[in-house]
């Protein structure tokens, strides 16, 4: 049994199909298919059940599999510990990011990270919160940028900003008339947009309409905070906004913002796996972000 093909296996059960594992892992699929049968024989275990259209993991395959993860997470960590015993500054960290929290915070992070550390590759991967969290519990990412709550008990986390929610309503709204702070009791008539299922700001608008005695009427669901301010803007509904994405007074389609009176906040997070070992190089990016956002509350 090779490492290789411990890493052919786990890529051959994460696509479910030869040809993309193959085209993953930069080799011809007979050779793919002959490395698995030679494994297969040598265990006396089929690993995959082949169908016309895909392949699937058989029960002996899926014990194989977790053990096989364990084993690679083992040592990619050994290689990580023994760059970082010789003080080898160049390196390679992946780093997933929700995108539009991504594009106000990363700007002011990389330059300074970069500045220091030139060595190392930053790879970044936008994605939602629920497969962020998945990507860095598999350990796809070294880091993620997230908020609080966390799904995953499997991470681990550090805060490095806090910052307040707001209420994006229409211009021409009573609220935005009256101009003053809002209790989010006097919401339950209203309607509402939000983000669709798997991103973290969606369970925390839910929760701060729940916390105050409603289940908020939602009537236009998206995957983009900007959507959401956009047609908030329109007339369509209010919405709850992190202050960091709010837009500057003047924008076009920028809606109007009104602090709350209960002033909630959410918790901007890196998380790792727990129990992984950091780099260096993970570190430094964590102490860059620490140093150059503005400490939490």
């Amino acid at each position: 049994m090779e490492l290789r093909q411990l890493h052919y296996v786990n890529q051959i059960a994460q696509e479910k199909n030869f040809s993309r594992a193959a085209d993953k892992l930069h080799i011809a699929q007979p050779s793919l298919s002959q490395q698995l049968s030679k494994l297969e024989q040598e265990l006396g275990l089929l690993l995959f059940r082949r169908t016309t259209n895909s392949v699937e993991l058989t029960q002996a395959g899926q014990v194989f599999v977790e053990k096989a993860q364990a084993i690679l997470d083992a040592v990619e960590q050994l290689r990580q510990e023994m760059d970082d015993m010789a003080q080898m500054r160049k390196g390679r960290l992946v780093v997933g990011t929700l995108p539009i929290t991504g594009s106000h915070v990363l700007p002011l992070v990389l330059p300074a990270f970069g500045s220091a550390f030139p060595q190392i590759e930053v790879v970044l991967v936008e994605e939602t919160t629920s497969k962020l969290e998945q990507l860095t519990a598999s350990g796809g990412t070294d880091l993620s940028l997230l908020s609080l709550p966390l799904i995953d008990n499997t991470l681990a986390w550090e805060p490095y900003l806090e910052e307040e929610i707001c209420l994006a309503v229409p211009r021409r709204h009573r609220l935005a008339e009256l101009g003053e702070p809002v209790d989010i009791a006097q919401l339950k008539d209203e309607a509402f947009i939000v983000l669709k299922r798997g991103q973290g700001f969606r369970q925390i608008a839910m929760e701060l309409c729940q916390k105050a005695g409603f289940t908020p009427t939602v009537v236009f669901e998206s995957s983009n905070i900007e959507t959401v301010q956009s047609l908030v803007a329109g007339g369509m509904g209010i919405a709850f906004v992190p202050q960091m994405l709010t837009r500057p007074p003047g924008t076009d389609f920028a809606p109007s913002y009104l602090q709350l009176k209960q002033h909630p906040f959410r918790t901007l997070v890196i998380a790792s796996r727990k129990g992984r070992y950091l780099s260096k190089a993970a570190r430094a990016f964590i102490d860059t972000l620490k140093q150059t956002i503005h400490p939490y509350r």
